[in-house]
């Protein structure tokens, strides 16, 4: 009975669904496409210019500048993040005391806004730096760049950690103990069988670490804010820069489309990494 009431009023439950999706992503989506394709200075005034912001954006040194700096930066932070959880996630499931207490401690970072922890660690690590008479993160785009890794990653690890966690304690037991038999040393164990077998969690892991290292706008802002002379922009801060920061219509059509380029740009090296770790995992 409750099954063919499910079937006759299916539509009640999955439009509404569906009809926020269309409204408030495809639709939104579709428009910001047709207008980076366009010169505008508000959504009702939109002149159709072809491909003249697309043109732009590669002759643009800001934007080819930001995405090699946002390219680089995502793939440091997505190793040291994910060799570093994995790391900790390795020791705290040997059932060492105050294991939980430790996973706690290293997972409440994630729990803190990107631009409170900016303004934190900018006073934390510009104070270091006069310490130590190197120029502050503002003045420096190494600086900026280093303070921007070490700040993803102290907000992160903890959060890594825990999918390490339960990859780690989902490794079947009777695996460890043929190893064992057949007379594996740990380093041995380790690559050959706890790292074939938490492969699924290594391809969930770098998925959010390289997408969060491209996204990264609010920790970029109120670490280094770009500075200096927008050296140290990560592209999402480029393009806000670009859109908002600018004056003249041109340069909203050449934001759209730089936004445009970034999505795709993004999607298309998720994918890749999506289809590599993937391929590596082990079927039990």
């Amino acid at each position: 009975m409750i099954g063919k009431v499910t079937k006759k009023y299916w539509p009640v439950f999955i439009l509404p669904t569906l009809a926020a999706f269309l409204i408030g992503f495809v639709w939104p989506f579709l428009w910001g496409i047709y207008l980076s394709f366009s010169r505008f200075t508000t959504v009702n005034n939109v002149k159709f210019t072809g491909y003249e912001n697309y043109k732009k954006i590669f002759i643009d040194n800001t934007f080819s500048h930001s995405f090699k700096y946002t390219v680089l930066f995502a793939v440091v932070s997505s190793v040291l993040i994910n060799v570093l959880a994995f790391l900790i996630a390795l020791a705290l499931t040997k059932g060492l005391a105050g294991t939980n207490i430790f996973r706690t401690v290293f997972f409440m970072p994630n729990l803190i806004g990107g631009i409170v922890l900016g303004y934190i660690w900018q006073t934390l690590l510009n104070g270091i730096l006069m310490i130590a008479g190197q120029p502050l993160l503002q003045l420096s785009e190494k600086n900026g760049f280093w303070g921007m890794v070490i700040l993803l990653c102290w907000q992160q690890i903890g959060y890594m950690m825990i999918i390490y966690i339960a990859g780690l304690n989902n490794v079947s037991p009777d695996y460890l103990e043929a190893a064992q038999i057949d007379g594996a040393n740990a380093l041995q164990t380790l690559f050959r069988v706890k790292l074939p077998m938490i492969m699924p969690s290594i391809t969930i892991c770098t998925f959010l670490t390289l997408t969060n290292g491209f996204k990264m706008f609010d920790q970029n802002v109120s670490l280094t804010g770009g500075e200096p002379a927008k050296n140290s922009q990560l592209l999402a801060l480029n393009i806000f820069d670009t859109f908002y920061a600018r004056s003249g219509p041109q340069w909203k059509g050449i934001g759209q489309a730089k936004a445009v380029v970034f999505f795709f740009a993004v999607v298309a090296i998720s994918l890749i990494q999506l289809n590599f770790t993937r391929s590596k995992e082990v079927q039990e």
